[in-house]
């Protein structure tokens, strides 16, 4: 038997003990912050006379503009994130569509990052409105996670003017899917023995890394629960699924040791427009990307002291939402290489085009690998990440 075969079964046996004596792993205490519908939080905020109405944040319904978040009152009405706002406009025909205003949710952002350093330095932030805390060695609130969340969350409503949902747990998988448990507004608790239970019975669709693609092929397996998942094998696991089995195999019984990471290193930076119009050919497609080429150049001013260009990109998504994207190895942001990228891409549709995109793959400098940018001012939202900018 080879020394790698015997190094995986050890390891997996490790696991298995861990889990079944959790008191002989590291004990932590993790809290997952999340806003409750947070643009549109911010928007009924500062006018208290949208409070009760259906608001959604993003672009216009005339510009081909998507819903980048809305409140529960909306939501009412089957309207979600990603949405094309001219189809929630038709869901409900009073929807009060706000254009965003990034710099105003960041300003909320930081406002809630000094409260989080009240309790602990190891924060990482997922976007403007989410994070993870480490509140292990934190003497606050008594040492308790539970209460540390809550007063977390007390002095946002009061100090931000909005409300957060929390999840308290033992590690970070656990705690995301907590804090979702008791929106909006509330938060939920997954004690260290309580974890078995928990996780037997969350679908499989819950844990992280298992999309669409990977659901369907675990329910053809008769696969829908972790408790489920649980009867297949390591090996049969890695069978099926390459190195994401091992994952899968350890999320379906809560085990997650990753650690939160203050430090979070940025691996791309793009810009992308949806058109008002569509850009009939590709030679309509080239006179836009000078203007593309200018916003990202802004963008890449804001972060070229920490990171190099590595790959150029292009995305462009066809009249018929068919998205097809193109990169090639580069050191620079040359707008004739990304003219080349653009020739390649178009000519996989050949056919009218309403969304360009251009973009950079990025590699940290040597000298910023030690210092990342951990503020959440350079956060990117998920709700953000949406293609709201209209010409």
């Amino acid at each position: 038997m080879s020394r790698g075969i015997l190094y995986i079964g050890f390891t997996t046996f490790l696991r298995q003990v861990f889990f079944l004596f959790p008191f002989m792993s590291e004990s932590r205490k993790i809290v997952h912050c999340d806003c409750d519908c947070f643009y549109a939080s911010i928007e009924v905020r500062d006018n208290p006379q949208l409070s009760g109405l259906p608001v959604a944040v993003g672009g216009s319904p005339q510009r081909r503009g998507v819903v980048a978040t809305c409140n529960y009152e909306a939501r009412q009405f089957g309207i979600h994130s990603a949405m094309a706002s001219a189809t929630a406009r038709k869901l409900c025909p009073d929807l009060i569509i706000i254009r965003p205003d990034i710099e105003k949710y960041r300003r909320a952002s930081q406002q809630m990052h000094v409260i989080f350093h009240l309790y602990t330095d190891i924060i990482e932030p997922l976007s403007l409105d989410e994070a993870f805390l480490d509140v292990t060695e934190s003497d606050r609130c008594g040492g308790s996670a539970t209460r540390i969340a809550s007063d977390i969350r007390e002095r946002i409503a009061k100090q931000v003017g909005i409300t957060v949902s929390a999840g308290i747990a033992p590690n970070k998988f656990l705690a995301k899917i907590a804090s979702d448990w008791n929106k909006p507004n509330g938060q939920f608790v997954v004690a260290p023995h309580q974890v078995d239970e928990f996780v037997s019975q969350l679908p499989v669709k819950k844990l992280f890394g298992v999309g669409k693609v990977t659901a369907a092929r675990l329910h053809a397996m008769n696969i829908t629960t972790c408790s489920d998942l649980r009867e297949v094998s390591a090996n049969d696991l890695d069978k099926y699924f390459g190195s994401f089995g091992q994952r899968l195999f350890d999320l379906s019984r809560g085990i997650d040791h990753r650690p939160v990471q203050p430090s979070r290193i940025r691996k791309s930076i793009s810009v992308e427009v949806t058109y008002p119009s569509d850009l009939p050919d590709l030679d309509a497609c080239l006179d836009k990307l000078p203007a593309l080429q200018d916003k990202l150049r802004t963008r890449m001013g804001k972060v070229a002291e920490n990171y190099q260009v590595s790959k150029q990109i292009v995305k462009i998504k066809f009249l018929d939402f068919v998205s097809t994207t193109v990169e090639t190895i580069s050191d620079s942001t040359e707008l004739d290489i990304y003219e080349k990228l653009l020739h390649q891409g178009f000519e996989r549709g050949k056919r009218p085009v309403r969304l360009l995109g251009i973009g950079a793959k990025l590699t940290p400098r040597k000298e910023a690998q030690q210092e990342s940018n951990a503020l959440p001012s350079g956060s990117t939202s998920s709700e953000a990440q949406l293609a709201f900018e209209l010409e």
